[in-house]
């Protein structure tokens, strides 16, 4: 499309040795392009894996990319630190608002960091459920990261309207704490409510609400750039030029109101964290005093994510229908995505693929990535004996074996799914 500056891609769907076409012809137009990460678990009880810092590094390099962001968020537990099984959410969970998680996360931030050849920006999530006894403002925290690490911040607006339906949190006030001058650029969104919970879909058009909040942003300080995230549902060109001129409203309409205030961003900023109490910087512990913080947290991010993907006893203090919502939208997303890097499977078991996924995400938390858990899925329906149509059985095993046995027939996904393709057409 015309007039874009730069583009996000998912990290994780980069292969720096052959970038694909679509990336090429966008570089080529000097349209930058921004990796995106969603699998580091900055905020997770464990320091980043070395390996996927690598990776990440490697793709920033590829693409030329002046920086690159990753989300405050924890995606997996478990394991050695508790000596459980470890388990993958397949989606981002909040990080506790306390000193523990704080501690840890600046480390984790550190880390990265130093591993990654261009700066990193940090993006705030959206969240279902809050954690009990947390002891500081989504504001106040990001405050205090910001301070003790020098990260950039990535503001997605559409996540502070989230967290005000879902949290009852206060978008206004958090942006009244956040340190605006860290700010690297801005992610705007579209979600949909359903049954009084807002979800942040990427897939319907940015609500009035949202683009309130960029406009308050925006009359705060200038951001330095600001991203429509749609990952799916892709509207018509003339109604996404209509959501674009939107934003471009919304963002004039906070300039205007900047100018009428006569305050610049930094003083608006230092004022109201001053007045909402934002606790002062310290530097975190040194060395090894941090392994019981990380231990503490450890348990806690294990009991919780063990409870939304395993069906253990939820957490003491955690709103148990709110844990109900968060557990259906985890194994929704494990279905979509499965559907996604594995398009052979709903083609081949048609109506019922999403009920049996979504039956089997109920008994099999998932350990590993979404090929594996694809993978998985077709083997826990074969040893069932299903799907109980013969031919469609005969094709899952045959799909299941061309990935999983010693000598795959084909390499080329594209063949797979042409081939599963024509053989559900031919059964009609």
């Amino acid at each position: 499309m015309p007039g874009i500056d730069w583009v996000e891609v998912v990290a994780e769907n980069v292969c720096p040795g052959h970038l694909p076409e679509s990336l090429l012809r966008l570089r080529g137009r000097g349209v930058t392009v921004v990796p995106h990460g969603v699998s580091l678990g900055l905020g997770g009880a464990e320091r980043p894996d070395a390996e996927r810092l690598a990776a990440l590094a490697e793709r920033a390099t590829a693409l030329g990319a002046p920086l690159v962001t990753e989300h405050i968020a924890f995606v997996r537990a478990g394991g050695a630190p508790t000596a459980s099984p470890r388990l993958e959410a397949g989606h981002l969970l909040p990080v506790p608002r306390t000193r523990d998680a704080l501690d840890v996360l600046c480390e984790n931030v550190r880390i990265a960091q130093d591993a990654l050849p261009v700066p990193l920006a940090v993006e705030n999530i959206a969240a279902l459920i809050s954690w009990p006894g947390e002891e500081m403002t989504e504001g106040q925290f990001l405050y205090e990261l910001a301070d003790r690490t020098g990260v950039r911040l990535l503001v997605d607006v559409a996540n502070l309207h989230t967290n005000h339906v879902n949290r009852g949190e206060d978008p206004a006030e958090a942006l009244a704490e956040l340190p605006l001058e860290a700010l690297a650029y801005v992610h705007v969104a579209g979600g949909v409510e359903r049954d009084g919970v807002w979800h942040d879909s990427h897939a319907h058009p940015v609500p009035r609400p949202v683009l309130d909040i960029l406009t308050d942003l925006a009359s705060r300080v200038s951001p330095p750039g600001v991203l429509l995230e749609r990952d799916e549902n892709f509207p018509e060109p003339a109604d996404l030029e209509g959501e674009l001129a939107a934003i471009r409203d919304a963002l004039e309409k906070g300039a205007s109101e900047k100018g009428a205030s006569g305050k610049g961003a930094r003083e608006r900023v230092e004022v109201a964290a001053g007045a909402a109490g934002a606790p002062a910087a310290r530097p975190g512990p040194e060395g090894g005093s941090l392994e019981p913080a990380r231990q503490r947290l450890a348990l806690a991010q294990t009991a919780l994510l063990s409870a939304l993907v395993a069906g253990t006893p939820v957490p003491e203090g955690f709103d148990r229908v709110r844990m109900g919502v968060q557990a259906r939208a985890l194994a929704a997303k494990r279905a979509d995505v499965v559907a996604k890097v594995a398009p052979e499977l709903p083609v081949i078991l048609g109506a019922e693929y999403r009920a049996a996924f979504l039956a089997y995400a109920q008994e099999q938390p998932m350990g590993g990535g979404y090929r594996r858990d694809a993978l998985d899925f077709a083997e826990h329906l074969l040893q069932a004996g299903r799907p109980g149509e013969a031919r469609a059985r005969r094709e899952l095993r045959e799909w299941w074996l061309e990935r999983s046995g010693p000598r795959p027939r084909s390499r080329r996904p594209a063949v797979r799914l042409a081939r599963a393709t024509r053989r559900v057409l031919l059964r009609r």
